[in-house]
């Protein structure tokens, strides 16, 4: 049997890549949103979310993943704020997206 020790990486590479995909697919949807009501400044900030969200599978996804498991093998401290903080913008500003979006196709 593994330990939960040996498979915080993948779990936590997963977890950073569900994020990435679900900021993708929210930026998705607004951006269908945006070509069905012809409003292109709406598909402009769909395509900044769908951007944010691959910086985030793409990008943060894998150094994170690479820090955790370094950090576990040295025994070192976990925490990343920097990281952990840029994820949580990309999430607050795709939910912005899609609130903007709520509001202005009504």
């Amino acid at each position: 049997m593994t330990s939960p020790l040996e498979t915080q990486p993948e779990r936590t590479a997963l977890a950073w890549q569900r994020t990435g995909l679900g900021v993708i697919a929210v930026a998705g949807l607004v951006a269908h949103g945006a070509v069905e009501h012809e409003n292109p400044v709406l598909l402009a900030v769909a395509g900044a979310a769908a951007l944010l969200g691959l910086g985030v599978l793409g990008g943060l996804a894998p150094v994170r993943y690479r820090q955790v498991r370094r950090r576990r093998a040295t025994g070192a401290d976990m925490s990343a704020p920097g990281p952990i903080a840029a994820a949580t913008v990309t999430v607050v500003l795709a939910a912005v997206a899609a609130a903007t979006a709520v509001v202005t196709l009504r």
